[in-house]
């Protein structure tokens, strides 16, 4: 189908351009340069050791060796004198593989030669953290988001906690009016969903093909065979009104319709965490959700040429009411100072599909805000 082939070409194009920013250590010494942040580990080793806390394993450190007398490391903008550091931390700063030359010299061949010089696969993929793996702490989740994706997840104690979220988890800017909170305990979790029409009335133009709730409870279980399918039952207890059923449809044309949740749903997620770029929290998956299948890849905190950004892309590429359609975030950090530096990022999120004219085309663009509360887990 069209619209199936459109995903996989944005997404291989996506995987194509951030390859670029795997790089490998040339051979000559490097002595002023960026470290990538792909190793959460030795990142927040080296802020501990001055002291930094919390400490963020996407901060920007700027290594300057070039001078034998005065050799520092710049934290976030903060210098640090290079001997501050344990001498086994110096030698893991040295080798480190991953890293940015600022002193490199960009010709015109560069845009040919630099990507085949210097690439290096071994970061692209890399193994999960061991909460994305776990069916009963999967759930724990730092980051809230203003439109859609994973729920925000609070821990109370350890397999208990609550979790909410604004949007569904494949929704995509001034789609739909959802809103839902849940208790987890043990991999299993109960909550209910209520709703919001100012998110879906903001919208003037191309204000179709969208999600409408009302009220309803939901209960789920995530199979205790590490973190990779997860089984859910939807109920809409309060049923639509006539006038409320002629409120959200007005918009509605021939070939473009809304879905108002209604009744029961099964539900069903099969998803695959893993760390891409370096991401601290990352999967793909393809579910069923309300009668609606979508496939498609989010991730945190993803590292590309020292910069660090959220990126989700959603295909609905089902549905018996709504037109296929397209969601993409991209959300950049690194863009506030102090604690929001890691805290804060901020981007376009776009929804792709069927316009009022009836082409293919951007339906919907805002300004997505994500947060990040504590550390990256």
């Amino acid at each position: 189908m069209l619209k199936g082939k459109i995903f996989f070409s944005l997404f291989f194009i996506f995987i194509c351009y951030t390859s670029n920013s795997v790089l490998a250590q040339e051979e000559e010494p490097i002595l002023y340069y960026q470290m990538e942040p792909l190793d959460d580990s030795l990142f927040i080793h080296i802020q501990q050791e001055v002291f930094i806390d919390p400490p963020d394993p996407k901060a920007e450190i700027i290594v300057d060796l070039r001078d034998p007398n005065n050799q520092t490391v710049s934290i976030k903008g903060t210098l640090y004198p290079f001997l501050a550091f344990k001498p086994e931390t110096r030698a893991k700063i040295q080798i480190y593989p991953f890293k940015i030359n600022l002193e490199e010299n960009i010709t015109y061949t560069s845009i040919f030669t630099r990507v085949i010089n210097r690439l290096n696969l071994g970061k692209i993929f890399s193994p999960p953290s061991y909460y994305q793996i776990s069916p009963t702490l999967g759930y724990i989740n730092p980051f809230i988001q203003l439109f859609g994706g994973e729920r925000f997840g609070i821990p109370i104690k350890n397999d208990l906690g609550i979790s909410f979220g604004f949007g569904t988890q494949y929704s995509g800017p001034l789609e739909t009016n959802f809103l839902e909170a849940r208790l987890h305990i043990l991999g299993f979790y109960a909550g209910g969903f209520t709703h919001n029409d100012a998110f879906t009335s903001i919208k003037k133009d191309n204000n179709r093909n969208n999600l409408y709730a009302l009220s309803g409870f939901e209960i789920g279980y995530v199979i205790p065979l590490g973190n990779f399918f997860e089984v859910s039952y939807i109920d809409a207890s309060e049923k639509p009104s006539k006038e409320t059923i002629a409120l959200y449809m007005k918009n509605d044309t021939l070939s473009n319709h809304i879905n108002i949740i209604q009744g029961s749903y099964f539900n069903w997620e099969l998803r695959y965490p893993v760390s891409f770029l370096g991401s601290t929290r990352g999967r793909f998956y393809f579910a069923k959700y309300l009668d609606e299948l979508h496939i498609g890849y989010t991730g945190r905190e993803l590292s590309m040429a020292g910069s660090t950004f959220d990126f989700r892309l959603d295909a609905l590429i089902h549905s018996n009411y709504r037109k296929p359609q397209y969601v993409l975030d991209v959300l950049v950090q690194k863009i506030a100072e102090a604690w929001g530096f890691s805290a804060f990022a901020m981007g376009p999120s776009v929804i792709l599909g069927m316009t009022d004219k009836d082409q293919f085309g951007i339906t919907s663009i805002f300004v997505n805000i994500r947060i990040k509360v504590g550390t990256s887990l």
